[in-house]
């Protein structure tokens, strides 16, 4: 496959990537963080975009079968796969961008869930001590947050809608527009996610009480109604709404246990106990489980995030506690709700490893938020 046939798609792909540069900049000062921090982590995520771009063109995978299918496209819009192919059509056939520039372009959209991620966790470690800012940099530059993220696919798209969830959490009463906006992005290329943070955002908005009561009125009856027309929909789109009952919702777990069986990383999970299916969601494979470069690699960073865990679970076993404002409850809502249902019905951990950043950001900046913060009750 020639990934640049013209001089168009050598131009297009340039301009592109200065397009990227200077969106990181604009974001920079939208997120008050430093423009060439935002520019290094621009650099750092089109770096493996490249890498992806390589990975793909030799050994196959669902980006180039992405922009294969948008090359013959018909034209039906549809969610999830078919809004990616939709998507990438657009750019393909209307603008005539390159794989290059089509890499590029998603690209952008996993940086700028990445710049979110930053100054949301930066905010996390406001005030506290430069090991914390160093781990929450760290964790920033692990390369499994920025690898599947920065080709074409579903996962730039969700990571950046993740990303923008967690920064308006922050302050989610003064922000809900930024929370429509993911929940909207969300639904296009994975409409059970946006369910859930429909349901985390609906918790939110009855058990705190800093929105105003007519704004509280307004946003309630709009994620109500979202709820009332988005959950059917989510249920007959992943399968679970053909499930009737328990025996039937059990049936559809393991059939899509089975699903993610195939292709390399494939655990036994159905034989194993939720706690374990949590753990093993979250932080496998372990380092004495890596079996090439790039299990080792992933290996490492689950060693990084378990040791984020180890902190903060101490820290919340001490009563430790942030309050800065932020929704609480709605990441904590989302997260484990996410966490839950993508821990019984997955059981590929290379499928794991690209999937958990639809949710771990907020589960990175509760610990964070507790390690080192004072002893007093949880504020959600």
């Amino acid at each position: 496959m020639e990934i640049v046939s013209s001089v168009w798609h050598a131009i297009s792909a340039l301009l592109v990537l200065l397009l990227g540069v200077c969106l990181a900049f604009k974001t920079s000062k939208h997120f008050g963080i430093g423009r060439r921090r935002a520019f290094i982590l621009y650099a750092w995520h089109t770096l493996f975009a490249i890498v992806y771009l390589c990975y793909v063109l030799a050994f196959g995978g669902d980006a180039i079968d992405y922009f294969r299918s948008a090359e013959d496209f018909f034209w039906e819009f549809n969610l999830g796969s078919q809004f990616i192919i939709f998507l990438t059509a657009l750019m393909v056939n209307s603008l005539h961008i390159s794989l290059v520039g089509v890499f590029l372009i998603y690209n952008i959209f996993g940086s700028v869930g990445l710049i979110a991620l930053d100054a949301s966790l930066q905010r996390a470690v406001q005030g506290k001590s430069k090991h914390l800012h160093l781990l929450a940099t760290i964790i920033v530059f692990l390369p499994s947050v920025s690898f599947w993220s920065s080709g074409i696919g579903k996962d730039s798209l969700s990571f950046m809608a993740t990303g923008l969830a967690l920064w308006a959490a922050l302050a989610l009463n003064l922000r809900w527009k930024y929370m429509v906006f993911s929940i909207v992005i969300m639904l296009l290329v994975r409409p059970h996610m946006a369910c859930l943070m429909l349901l985390g955002w609906m918790f939110a908005i009855i058990t705190t009480g800093k929105y105003r009561l007519g704004l509280r009125i307004f946003l309630l009856g709009i994620v109500i109604s979202s709820v009332a027309i988005i959950v059917p929909f989510a249920l007959q789109y992943t399968g679970i709404g053909e499930a009737s009952d328990i025996e039937a919702f059990s049936g559809y777990v393991e059939q899509r246990q089975a699903y993610n069986m195939e292709g390399g990383g494939g655990i036994d999970i159905a034989s194993m106990s939720l706690p374990m299916q949590l753990f093993t969601y979250m932080f496998r494979p372990l380092i004495f489980e890596s079996i090439s470069i790039f299990a080792l690699v992933a290996a490492v960073d689950n060693l990084i995030l378990l040791y984020l865990f180890f902190l903060g679970g101490r820290a919340i076993l001490c009563s430790c506690s942030s309050n800065m404002g932020e929704s609480r409850a709605y990441m904590w809502s989302y997260s484990l709700l996410a966490w839950l249902l993508m821990a019984m019905t997955t059981a590929n951990m290379g499928i794991a490893l690209r999937q958990k950043w639809m949710f771990a950001p907020m589960l990175v900046y509760l610990m964070l938020s507790v390690i080192g913060a004072k002893k007093k009750d949880d504020i959600v």
